[in-house]
């Protein structure tokens, strides 16, 4: 049985998925606390074949948690968030995790996201600051005062590293697992007057880039050169010159 061309297309449906994943990692370089998307691959046998044949899966994409550069603000009412934590927004969608700490508070005290989804407390409330209070001071561990008195306290959640996350409006992620209010702020907590810039790396992609389109054309030349042979084999059993 000719297994070629179904490995060759095999390898060209994961390197589709591979280059998708990249184009959409340079489109959101510059996007606050985005999270860059990386493509695994496994190794699939055919089940069809006398001899074991290896086919390329078409790829299973996850989120890289590496942290995204500090880019330092001073405003006050943006955080950055060290370490593999997440701050949580209530949206129509249910609660939402973010990296992207830029804030505002309205004119009666409510703490939004810059799309205007409320950040939430670790209870999953939102925050009301005093719009009258002055500019707030935002601890490491989240806790909020104004004028040497604590307003309340941004939350800080952790994500299981097996849990499946969908994206959700540029940096906001939905979890299939049950996301856990930290407790301790040794490895993780926040910096106020700082952003989280996205831990896309151009240079790392337009090298991935160059890697995808060299292997798409050895696919190409691998699977040419398969057809050649089997034409020249028809020509020969057929008697043809």
């Amino acid at each position: 049985m000719q297994t070629n061309f179904a490995v060759g297309l095999s390898a060209q449906i994961a390197l589709q998925r591979r280059l998708e994943t990249i184009a959409n990692n340079v489109a959101n370089a510059s996007t606050v606390g985005f999270r860059a998307e990386e493509v695994k691959f496994e190794t699939l046998l055919s089940r069809t074949s006398l001899d074991q044949v290896a086919y390329a899966s078409s790829g299973g994409t996850y989120l890289s948690r590496q942290t995204g550069e500090f880019v330092k603000t001073d405003n006050p009412l943006d955080v950055a968030v060290e370490g593999d934590a997440w701050l949580a927004l209530q949206t129509p969608a249910g609660t939402v995790y973010t990296r992207d700490g830029r804030t505002r508070m309205t004119d009666t005290g409510e703490l939004l996201s810059l799309n205007g989804y409320p950040i939430l407390d670790a209870g999953n409330s939102p925050i009301r600051l005093d719009p009258n209070a002055g500019p707030p001071v935002i601890a490491r561990d989240g806790t909020i005062t104004q004028n040497n008195r604590q307003i309340g306290a941004i939350g800080l959640f952790t994500i299981d590293d097996k849990a499946l996350l969908t994206r959700f409006e540029n940096s906001g992620v939905i979890p299939n697992q049950a996301a856990t209010p930290a407790l301790e702020f040794v490895k993780i907590g926040m910096h106020q007057g700082y952003t989280e810039r996205s831990n896309v790396n151009p240079v790392t992609e337009m090298t991935k880039l160059i890697m995808v389109q060299h292997a798409f054309e050895a696919v190409i030349s691998s699977l040419r050169d398969t057809d050649s042979t089997q034409q020249d084999a028809i020509k020969t059993l057929g008697g043809t010159s």
